[in-house]
């Protein structure tokens, strides 16, 4: 008699939502927690090739709190493509300026550099203030 393992359909996965209120939680704290959520680790059939994961909505992303001397000593890069195109960006002006990009970039660093970890990506919801349009998909509070 012959065991196999099962791999886990798309169909099996039920696609659940959590909002988490990001008001005074550590950055990589949080996005440790919500990559895991994306990635469907704490789903029990977890299949590593395929989006098992939920999706997470985070509200008051302005809240969020950094560690150390990260606002001042982080940098954040992007290439436009052309010569001398580098542009940076320090953490504390981007939060000023994005403050969804940071929880963004964090949990994108966490996730796989394939199309499987742009895909998780997308279910990724990160809202400024207390307000998300996606409250028809009822979702569940995520506690940390």
């Amino acid at each position: 008699m012959k065991k196999y393992t099962y791999s886990a359909k798309p169909s099996d996965n039920p696609g659940r939502w959590w909002v988490v209120d990001a008001d005074g939680l550590v950055l990589g704290r949080l996005a440790s927690e919500i990559a895991s959520r994306l990635r469907g680790k704490r789903n029990p059939m977890y299949t590593p090739h395929m989006d098992m994961g939920d999706s997470v909505i985070v509200i008051n992303a302005e809240k969020i709190k950094l560690t150390g001397r990260k606002l001042e000593q982080k940098t954040y890069y992007r290439h436009s493509g052309y010569m001398g195109g580098l542009k940076s960006i320090t953490a504390r002006k981007l939060m000023e300026k994005r403050p969804e990009d940071v929880i963004r970039n964090a949990v994108r660093g966490m996730l796989p550099k394939n199309s499987l970890g742009r895909q998780m990506c997308r279910k990724l919801k990160v809202y400024t203030g207390k307000d998300h349009p996606h409250s028809a998909q009822q979702p569940e509070t995520m506690t940390l």
